[in-house]
């Protein structure tokens, strides 16, 4: 797909662009574009039931994003996700990518630990709508865009440390990684050439932001950090088209993106070899919990000894082995991960979605209803969570972060021992989830807001855009009730 033989007189961001305008002209692989339409659907049925959650709920993330956007004005070309409003196209992005993000039930790439649907899917739905996209560029641009994406936070995983170097710094690589992608999707559906798509790609970097503190200590904003990135990968591209100019070496150079970001820590080949030809869109992982992806191993662990027939009654102790990047983030604070202060907050919590996982479940396994106040709240759930002593295990160390491993150790009260240790959390590679589990997801988080047929009706309707006919606009107004 990428001539390689022309490739060496582009900078890195040429090259990204080159890519993506070949996934525009020449299409996609069939494996790719098929990809694309469950890309979608994950976060159509996430984002509607994100709708869905904070209705009546004024506080909640994405009602903010939208009172302030519905403050702002202008021509609305592009629709909200579960919504009769529309927008100018970079404010639906922004809307539509919190929802997303919302739930924190998005899809996840490893090892660069980063959601790049969430951005990339609602920016390029906005531009389509606005343009008048058919399925084909909407589908080269969502792959073209994710992959970009990925292969940015590919480039900042730091094989030393075992950990993507944004994240050892405190920034949200989603956030950064996902404005770039956003905004060479949306260039694509712009129908600006490989240079100007490059230009889009330089204005968006320095657009991207995040830092990922509330995911130790609370906070909702960065339950926005996906729709700010779709909001910024749009707003560059609009730039770009109408003749704002980026850095060609906006990437590499003195004062570039992996400079600025990560003290020049990144690897080149990680993100331009095997451009085209190798798609680290089809690694990414969809989440079979609405929860902090790091805590799903644990949850496994928990289904499976309670699937064993474990009497929660008995139980005196529980160990919960993580590796130690994790640990960061789903066991520290102690205090805080057991008294989670928000419904949010408790879907970074080691040991609460353990305690939810062996007490409560629905779809999957855990699922939306486990993580409401009145949950982690309840006593019976707080008294197990405290129960819970989370620690570094070597083993799924040595493992992070090509996969998410954990170990679960119950004691009883005879002193016996139950344990129970995965080394790939469901969702991965190696543990994925069937066509059957995708679906029974999308259906659960769709039917939130709409009855069987409208769900029926949206799932066939995208399928059908991707394929060949109906319009992006067709497709969102059956995201409403």
């Amino acid at each position: 797909m990428v001539d390689h033989t022309s490739s060496l007189e582009r900078t890195p961001v040429q090259q990204l662009a080159h890519f993506a305008a070949q996934c525009r002209d020449n299409g996609l692989p069939a494996a790719v574009r098929d990809d694309v339409i469950g890309r979608i659907l994950d976060v159509l049925g996430n984002s509607i039931a994100g709708v869905a959650e904070s209705a009546g709920n004024e506080s909640e993330p994405d009602r903010a994003v939208l009172r302030v956007i519905a403050g702002m004005g202008g021509t609305g070309t592009s629709s909200v996700i579960g919504d009769h409003a529309t927008y100018p196209a970079a404010n639906a992005a922004l809307i539509n990518g919190s929802l997303a993000h919302a739930l924190d039930f998005d899809d996840t790439h490893l090892p660069s630990v980063l959601h790049p649907s969430a951005s990339v899917v609602p920016a390029a739905l906005a531009v389509a709508e606005e343009v008048g996209a058919n399925g084909a560029q909407l589908a080269a641009a969502i792959a073209a865009g994710i992959e970009i994406t990925n292969r940015l936070g590919m480039a900042s995983y730091d094989r030393n440390i075992r950990n993507s170097t944004f994240f050892e710094k405190g920034w949200h690589a989603t956030s950064i990684c996902g404005t770039l992608g956003s905004a060479a999707a949306a260039a694509m559906l712009y129908g600006l050439d490989s240079d100007r798509i490059a230009h889009a790609m330089s204005i968006a970097a320095s657009m991207g932001a995040g830092v990922i503190e509330a995911n130790r200590t609370g906070g909702s904003v960065k339950r926005i950090h996906c729709g700010w990135a779709a909001h910024g990968g749009v707003l560059a591209a609009a730039m770009a088209r109408e003749g704002v100019t980026g850095p060609p070496t906006v990437l590499e150079g003195r004062f570039g993106f992996f400079n600025a970001y990560i003290d020049g820590v990144w690897d080149q080949g990680a993100m331009l070899d095997g451009l085209g030809e190798h798609w680290e869109l089809l690694r990414t992982v969809y989440k079979p919990y609405p929860s902090n992806h790091f805590t799903h191993p644990g949850i496994d662990c928990a289904l499976a000894l309670r699937a064993g027939g474990l009497d929660v009654d008995r139980i005196v102790s529980i160990e919960l082995g993580v590796s130690d990047k994790p640990f960061r983030t789903i066991g520290e604070p102690r205090e805080e991960k057991i008294h989670p202060s928000t419904p949010y907050h408790a879907k970074f919590s080691g040991p609460y979605t353990v305690a939810s996982a062996l007490l409560g479940g629905g779809g999957l396994g855990v699922y939306l209803d486990d993580f409401t106040q009145s949950a982690f709240t309840d006593p019976k759930r707080v008294a197990l969570a405290e129960k819970v002593q989370v620690v570094v295990d070597e083993r799924a160390t040595e493992i992070f972060p090509e996969a998410f491993a954990a170990v679960l150790r119950v004691t009883l009260d005879d002193g016996t021992v139950l344990e129970e240790r995965r080394d790939s959390s469901r969702g991965s590679q190696e543990y994925p989830l069937s066509r059957e589990d995708h679906r029974m997801k999308f259906r659960l988080n769709a039917s939130r807001s709409l009855d069987s047929a409208k769900v029926d009706a949206l799932d066939a309707a995208v399928v059908t855009l991707v394929e060949g006919s109906g319009s992006v606009a067709d497709v969102l107004a059956r995201t409403r009730a």
